[in-house]
């Protein structure tokens, strides 16, 4: 009987890091979690990072007799998915950082390197809400707002690994000011962040947050109402721009947002729909993985890279 095939699947978040082995069925053997302490500065991080790589491995061979077979990694920020490298991610500190390479000489084995939202988005587009799908844009609206774009199978990256930005398309010129420079994005205007934001100000409690604006939806009240539509108003604005350019055949949104269920999905798709002309209206559908997507995903780059070295054999 052949040992069993397995990989690492690391999904690196800002404060967080979830990690599994992932059998050749896409199903999690091992789970495991851990803290990035991303407080203690960037080279701590990456220590963190390396070291709990390390251990899923050896956890692996103790499990299994026999070590993984690659890994894959999801990280926030810009990526150089062909050096390996994570240019930039501000929440870890990273400016810089070639680890995919780190990984190898750390694993002696193939690793393979992604940004966070595209690998959420291949692991909903093959095996979560998009599956059989053959285009799909997958939106997940959290404390911001970004996009993975879906094609037969695979997440366009883009020619400089900046593809699904959407978050950063400009609604409102005369909008808040962005993180990244200019105003009036889509993120500053429907996000979880924007939602909670506006409804603390409108309520008068500065901790409120977007489900509490959603909470207060469903019970009627009409401050809330009145919030909630504009964002969604916007959120539409922003998705159906996105459908003129990619035309997708299904619209996926996740994020924290997503939580608040047909609160958001009954009029977000009355707004697209009824801003549709000569587009075809997508399906507009709930993500299904929840946070388990960005591991899951990060087992698939780890496949698709073993898939695609024997091709070239």
């Amino acid at each position: 009987m052949s040992p069993r095939q397995y990989v690492i699947a690391l999904d690196i978040g800002g404060t967080g890091m979830k990690a599994a082995l992932i059998d050749s069925d896409n199903r999690p053997l091992h789970e495991a979690r851990r803290r990035t302490h991303a407080e203690r500065g960037p080279d701590a991080v990456l220590h963190e990072v390396l070291d709990f790589a390390e251990e899923l491995r050896r956890t692996g061979v103790d499990e299994y007799a026999t070590p993984p077979v690659a890994a894959g990694v999801a990280v926030p920020g810009v990526i150089d998915e062909a050096t390996g490298t994570v240019t930039f991610a501000a929440n870890l500190a990273w400016r810089e950082v070639p680890l995919r390479s780190l990984l190898v000489e750390r694993l002696g084995m193939p690793v393979a390197l992604g940004h966070d939202v595209r690998t959420g988005g291949l692991a909903e587009g093959r095996l979560g809400a998009g599956e059989g799908t053959d285009r799909f844009l997958f939106v997940p609206i959290g404390t911001g707002i970004a996009g993975a774009i879906g094609i037969d199978g695979r997440v366009e990256a883009g020619a400089h690994g900046g593809a699904g930005e959407i978050g950063h398309v400009v609604v409102d010129p005369e909008g808040p000011e962005c993180g990244c420079g200019q105003r009036g994005c889509l993120e500053t205007l429907a996000s979880a962040a924007a939602v909670g934001r506006d409804w603390a100000a409108v309520c008068g409690n500065p901790a409120a947050t977007a489900a509490d604006a959603a909470k207060a939806v469903t019970s009627g009240d009409a401050r809330a109402l009145a919030v909630w539509q504009k964002a969604v108003d916007r959120l539409a604005g922003g998705l159906v721009m996105a459908c003129t350019l990619l035309d997708p055949r299904t619209l996926i949104v996740g994020g924290g947002l997503a939580e608040a269920g047909e609160t958001l999905f009954g009029p977000l798709r009355d707004a697209v729909h009824g801003r549709v002309t000569f587009q075809h209206p997508p399906t507009i559908v709930p993500a299904a993985l929840g946070d388990a997507a960005g591991c899951l995903g990060a087992g698939l780059l780890a496949w698709d890279l073993l898939s695609a070295e024997v091709s070239r054999r």
